[in-house]
Order: C-alpha cells, then structure tokens, then sequence
C-alpha cells in the first residue's frame, strides 16, 4: 500500500499535466450559436460581442459571393469564434431569383441558414446561368405568371428545392415556402427598413450600428480591429 507521502507525490506529478490539459482546451466555439434577430436577419455568435457586425447582402449578388468566398471564413475563425464579433446577415434582394432562394434559406431555419446560403454562392453562376438561359418556352410560361407564381417557379427552374433539401426541406415544405406571403413580406420589409436607412448596393457592412464604405475583406477587416474585435 502506498504511503500518503507517495500518495500526495503522485498527485504534485501529475498537477503540471493536468495544467497544460485545461490551458490547451479549446474556448466555447461562438460560431455553432445563430439566433434569428427582430430585425428579421440571421445572428451568429456572443451576443454580447463588443464588435457588431452586420451585413446586407444578397444571395443574387456576385460581389457577395466574392466576400463569402475570401472574407466568411476569416471572419469565423478569427473574429465570430472567440466571441469578439457576432455577425448578422440581412437580405438585401436584388430580383425575383433572389427572393425565391432567399425564402428557401430562410425555409432552412437558423441552425442551417448559414451553411446552406454557403453552398447558394458556391453554386451562383450555375443557377444564374440556368435563369438567364431559359428556354423560349419558360420565358412564356414565366411571364405569364402572377409575381406569386413566378417566385415559385423560377426556383424550381434554378434549382433551388434541391439545394434546399441538402439542408432538410423536403419538397413539399419547399413549395409551401415559396408560397408563403407572409415569409415574403418578412424578406421584403427588411429590404424597405435597409433602403430607409440608407443601403444601396450589396454587400453594406455595418459595425455597431454605422454603415461602413467597407466592401471586400481586405477594407472590413481594419475597421473591425479598431473597433476593438
């Protein structure tokens, strides 16, 4: 049986190891918490965040798929992870495509919006490529339609159901998405509330409350440091 002098000397050992462990744990990952907002965007990260980053965007919008494609991922890893920025997305819609996606990922739920907008901007030049070639016949049908019915259907034209059910909505919830006048009032309230107070163009960056001239990474990430994230 071992003495409690060795007892206690196992212990002094083994506290150095056990030091190292808690100093190398990671720190809570803010990125996995998203909140839908009362402004009616997407949050992720502390809410307490001393930095507030928000953007207006638009799924539509090349110059917002360039921002995701170069400034989304530093942006979490660096900033939204630690907890020093939280960072919300507004849709800014640009046209009857972009309403369409739009619904669909807001379809998808908070937990998902984020990814599933991720892989909406991956796919963006093969869905615009698919609207802009229709065929003489779906322009007909198209513009034959109520704007109701032509928001459903240019999203089955581009797509945008099987995007969607990567991310768990099923066919039906798709189409009963689309058709949702209540979703589409929410989506385009906040493209009102964003022109009434000064938004023009996607992406617009906001920190704390200011709109920035801030459109690539490269111009936030600066602004977002002297702001304390």
């Amino acid at each position: 049986m071992k003495s409690a002098a060795a007892a206690v000397a196992a212990l002094l050992c083994l506290a150095p190891a056990a030091a190292i462990a808690a100093k190398a744990a990671p720190n809570r990952d803010w990125s996995r918490i998203v909140a839908a907002t009362p402004e009616g965007g997407f949050k992720m990260g502390n809410p307490n965040a001393k930095v507030a980053l928000v953007e207006y965007g638009s799924l539509a919008c090349p110059h917002c798929r360039h921002f995701e494609e170069t400034g989304y991922k530093p942006l979490m890893q660096q900033y939204v992870r630690t907890g020093r920025v939280s960072y919300e997305f507004r849709n800014f819609l640009l046209n009857a495509p972009d309403i369409s996606v739009s619904l669909l990922a807001h379809c998808a739920g908070p937990a998902k919006f984020f990814a599933m907008s991720e892989v909406v901007y991956a796919t963006q030049p093969q869905w615009i490529d698919k609207v802009v070639k229709m065929t003489d016949a779906q322009k007909a049908e198209v513009e034959g339609m109520s704007d109701a019915q032509r928001v459903v259907r240019l999203g089955e034209i581009a797509g945008f159901p099987q995007i969607a059910a990567r991310f768990g909505v099923t066919a039906a919830r798709a189409r009963q998405c689309l058709s949702d006048p209540k979703a589409l009032d929410r989506l385009l309230n906040i493209t009102k509330a964003a022109e009434e107070a000064g938004v023009t163009h996607t992406p617009t960056f906001l920190i704390n409350g200011k709109v920035t001239d801030a459109a690539t990474w490269e111009q936030l990430e600066p602004q977002l440091k002297a702001a304390g994230g």
